[in-house]
């Protein structure tokens, strides 16, 4: 318990790194302070700790203040079907708010932080402040949008197109964070990344060796780096998203 005041007495929305990624966006200092008060800061989560339960009742909402996690369902065989992959200035927990309750699994991958935001707070919060409210809305309309994008993608494309996708959708989200966009770790394994894109996990190695046989990519274990940006994006059927030479 020490441990976690510690957390919450140095972090704080208004120093927050990556706060124009999450909820914070857009706010002034006073709307600042008020959400601040009701978040709840914790330890690290390690890689495979859970959040949250599908069934468990809707408490928090939680956003990625670093490190990444994926969020899974089981089918009735207990098979995994990951969903989503988290990255710091993401919001987890919106598709449960209709049924008030988690409808899936959220896992750590890695160390990672999260910031806690009761649910039921940050409802009556929202009705007190309209711009805290068109962002919760502007996020869910962009998660709303990715899972639109995700099942064209598994449902409509080859194997290469959407690893290609894969590559260059997360280049660009290093970028928005300010992060190398050109040259990153994969913080999920192969068989992670396959599950994600309904691939074998040999299907995403061998692809990620044609990659790099053809100069398109460079790997050394999970790091990845994009040599040819324009092809890759060629190959996803996306426009070229510019890339960073530097974090």
């Amino acid at each position: 318990m020490a441990n976690d005041k510690s957390v919450s007495n140095h972090i704080h929305c208004q120093n927050c790194g990556i706060n124009q990624l999450c909820l914070p966006y857009t706010l002034d200092d006073s709307s600042l302070t008020k959400l601040d008060s009701i978040i709840e800061r914790k330890r690290p989560y390690q890689r495979g700790d859970v959040l949250f339960r599908a069934g468990d009742p809707l408490i928090s909402l939680y956003a990625v203040r670093s490190g990444c996690l994926k969020s899974y369902m089981l089918n009735d065989s207990g098979e995994m079907q990951i969903t989503a992959f988290h990255l710091p200035g993401d919001l987890i927990g919106f598709s449960s708010i209709a049924e008030n309750s988690y409808q899936g699994y959220t896992e750590a991958l890695e160390t990672s932080m999260v910031c806690e935001i009761p649910y039921d707070n940050l409802e009556s919060l929202s009705g007190q402040l309209p711009t805290l409210r068109r962002q919760i809305l502007r996020l869910m309309s962009d998660e709303i949008n990715t899972d639109k994008r995700m099942l064209s993608l598994v449902t409509s494309r080859s194997a290469e197109e959407r690893l290609a996708t894969f590559l260059i959708e997360l280049s660009a989200r290093f970028r928005k964070r300010g992060l190398s966009s050109r040259e990153f770790r994969l913080s999920m394994t192969r068989a992670e990344i396959g599950n994600y894109l309904g691939l074998t996990v040999e299907t995403v190695s061998r692809l990620l060796g044609k990659f790099q046989k053809e100069s398109l990519i460079k790997v050394d274990g999970r790091f990845v780096s994009l040599l040819n940006v324009d092809a890759i994006s060629s190959i996803a059927g996306i426009l070229p998203i510019p890339c960073q030479q530097q974090a």
